[in-house]
């Protein structure tokens, strides 16, 4: 039997795609935590927003391309001038500081047939389900260094670095651009930590409780001095 939190966010998750906006969304904190990361962003597939756009005779596929923040971002087109789909890649566009480039294609997602709860019942399948509902842009740390490897290539982002996402629906059986959602809202990858920076302190520094700290050590150091003057003088 699924878990109660399981059930609820799937449900969530149905609401969402029913009323957002066309564009990618970030992952619910329900279906992905620490998310972003240093190195990758998970998104909700785009579940039931290309349903106008699909005709019965035609075969389908979903690109999903990124950029780095730019004041570019939000017009910065996807095909050229024949409604050919752009195959720039990571490599092509300096990971994405010039332009877009295609971080993944999948089949579109169904709203008919979406994963099943039960399977999601065993915790074992609890992570292929998500995979079903997520894209995680980033997330292959290989493919750049892998001269064998022919798929579109997702390596990772850069750490504390704004991007934007967006997804093309394409027509496979003409090779053109059917429909495609706006770019998404910023989304910021987190920054790494200095290990001196770290705060490894429970709670909140204040003043008096550095103030306090440092008197309790001058006098354990006294204490331990006392001692040892004791040991000493028993001793002789």
């Amino acid at each position: 039997m699924c878990s109660s939190w399981l059930v609820v966010a799937f449900c969530c998750l149905g609401q969402l795609y029913a009323d957002h906006s066309l564009k990618p969304q970030i992952a619910a904190p329900q279906f992905a935590t620490n998310n972003p990361t240093l190195t990758t962003v998970a998104l909700e597939k785009p579940f039931c927003m290309f349903d106008s756009s699909l005709h019965p005779d035609k075969s389908y596929i979903i690109y999903l391309y990124a950029m780095k923040e730019s004041a570019s971002a939000m017009i910065s087109l996807v095909s050229d001038t024949s409604n050919k789909p752009l195959e720039s890649t990571f490599q092509q566009t300096s990971g994405g500081r010039l332009g877009p480039y295609k971080a993944a294609w999948f089949h579109v997602p169904s709203c008919a047939s979406p994963p099943r709860l039960v399977d999601a019942g065993d915790v074992s399948n609890v992570s292929e389900v998500l995979k079903q509902y997520l894209f995680r842009v980033g997330d292959d740390d290989t493919c750049l260094y892998d001269p064998n490897f022919l798929d579109v290539c997702n390596p990772p982002l850069s750490p504390d670095t704004t991007y934007r996402f967006k997804y093309v629906l394409i027509d496979s059986t003409e090779g053109i651009v059917k429909d495609q959602t706006l770019w998404s809202d910023p989304i910021k990858t987190r920054r790494v930590k200095i290990p001196l920076q770290i705060d490894t302190w429970s709670g909140p520094r204040s003043g008096g409780m550095i103030v306090i700290t440092s008197i309790l050590s001058v006098l354990l150091f006294l204490l331990l001095a006392g001692v040892l003057v004791s040991v000493s003088s028993a001793v002789m």
